[in-house]
């Protein structure tokens, strides 16, 4: 009797621990995404800290303290929502891991803020409102503040729903409704705004309609070969130094504007040479590299993955280089404020807050940024490697092009815009072929209309999210804005 007692006691220990162990296992789930909102938290104080130590002899330092603090909730929210849209469609075609993404993100958006980050920026966002129309420099302060605070706001609302939106255009909004707080709608100048409203529709329909022409031409060129592979020796060099010709421009224009300034023949001139050494590399490689593949599209994507990658880390690079300084010009404009008692319309961005920008959004895309990777890169239309290099390609491309106009274009409606342009091109391109195989097809064979309407390769969920939230960005985080200096203007004065 005495073994059962003991056999029987051990099974009821076998059960309480497994029931131990299924409770550790549950806390441990609802727990993890508490992990990431408490390293968040952390790297927020520590960048309030630092700003302390900082300015620890200027009389508003608590005012710096708290812009920093919000300065890192906003590049917190850029790494988790703007990063991506450069790093959605290579792990979306499989051409990088998730972790793999992020580390490359990380580095050189990193690199991008630091190293080729821009030395002046707008302080008032480009142009958006006149701060002579803002008397006293406090006022001003809290205007800063309340459209750093509204624009990490609605940055963060849009990651939660899932839905990527420009940062740039977001601060935009959040400077417009505090100058309309502080000052009226005289302050705002409405023929900068109305071509960033423009800016809404051209950025994507033009970055859809490269990417589109792209993806037109590899099936064209390639996919539809009888030789695929012989095509693929051909043609493939010939976009991948397209493609390096691009990114030499645009970071020639942009990138490095800190270290030495380059006009646009110059930087159309390095980017022809860098186009054609990359196609002399390229081309005894992609030779190599095809040895042996066999004749299917399932081979050519071999040769498409290392380029996807080398794309999306040069646009990650671009994107820290440029639109980092436009999230932190608030803050930028809070500190020149707070340390010369005035306002400019162009400051210096001081290292310190580049690097909480350049942190900030390395901690936001680390914790927060696969499920916005996740989405751009697998939710809305599925893709592959060919398809995506025709996503960043088209990036790059319609980039350079608005520069070169003065079209003030947003990086995140570019980069979604071609994946966008990418899958209706597809639905097209389908229904196309459908139509042509169900008419030499006997009758009771072909597809019925209800049947092709059915097979869409574009999520119009996404699309109708996505676009609504493109749409409501300036004037939800005007909205916002204006509502938060009221508040602030109201408990200081």
């Amino acid at each position: 009797m005495a073994s059962d007692n003991t056999g029987k006691d051990w099974s009821t220990l076998d059960k309480d621990l497994h029931k131990i162990s299924n409770i550790e296992y549950a806390t441990n789930y609802v727990s993890r995404p508490m992990v990431g909102l408490g390293i968040a938290l952390v790297f927020i104080v520590l960048a309030g800290l630092g700003a302390g130590i900082f300015f620890g002899s200027y009389p508003s330092n608590m005012i710096v303290i708290a812009a920093a603090a919000f300065g890192a909730y906003m590049a917190i929210n850029i790494g988790a929502n703007d990063v991506a849209n450069n790093m959605g469609p290579a792990v979306g075609a499989n051409a990088l891991t998730m972790g793999g993404a992020i580390l490359i993100a990380a580095l050189c958006e990193s690199a991008g803020a630091l190293l080729a980050g821009g030395d002046v920026v707008s302080t008032i966002s480009k142009g958006i409102i006149d701060p002579a129309g803002i008397a006293d420099s406090k006022v001003f302060i809290w205007a800063m503040m309340a459209a750093l605070i509204s624009s990490a706001l609605w940055v963060n609302l849009a990651t939660v729903v899932g839905a990527p939106v420009s940062t740039t255009h977001s601060v935009v909004g959040g400077v417009m409704g505090a100058g309309i707080a502080a000052a009226g709608f005289s302050a705002v100048n409405w023929p900068t705004m109305s071509k960033i409203a423009a800016s809404w529709v051209i950025s994507p329909l033009l970055g859809g309609v490269i990417a589109a022409a792209f993806l037109a031409f590899i099936k064209a060129k390639i996919i539809y070969q009888d030789d695929k592979i012989a095509a693929a020796r051909r043609w493939v060099p010939v976009l991948v130094g397209i493609m390096a010709a691009a990114f030499a421009s645009y970071l020639s224009l942009k990138g490095l504007k800190r270290i030495v300034q380059i006009e646009l023949g110059t930087a159309l001139l390095i980017g022809l040479a860098a186009g054609v050494i990359t196609y002399i590399i390229t081309a005894p490689l992609i030779r190599k590299q095809s040895e042996g593949l066999e004749n299917r599209n399932k081979s050519l994507k071999v040769l498409f993955g290392l380029p996807l990658v080398f794309s999306a880390a040069l646009l990650s690079f671009a994107h820290g280089a440029n639109d980092v300084a436009n999230a932190v010009g608030p803050l930028a404009a809070i500190v020149h404020a707070s340390e010369f008692g005035d306002f400019a319309t162009k400051v210096a961005i001081p290292t310190w807050v580049m690097v909480i920008g350049a942190c900030g959004i390395s901690f936001g895309l680390f914790l927060f940024g696969p499920k916005l990777i996740r989405m751009v890169g697998s939710q809305i239309t599925k893709l592959n490697p060919m398809r995506a290099y025709c996503v960043a390609l088209s990036a790059a491309i319609t980039v350079i092009v608005a520069s070169w106009l003065g079209l003030p274009v947003s990086s995140t409606h570019i980069a979604v815009g071609a994946v966008f342009g990418v899958g209706f091109f597809r639905e097209w391109h389908m229904e196309r072929r459908l139509r042509k195989s169900s008419a030499n097809r006997p009758p009771e064979k072909r597809i019925a209309p209800e049947e092709r309407r059915r097979r869409k390769l574009v999520r119009r969920s996404h699309f109708m999210t996505i676009v609504a939230a493109w749409v409501i960005t300036v004037p939800a985080a005007a909205l916002m804005s204006g509502v938060i200096f009221l508040v602030l203007n109201g408990l200081v004065n």
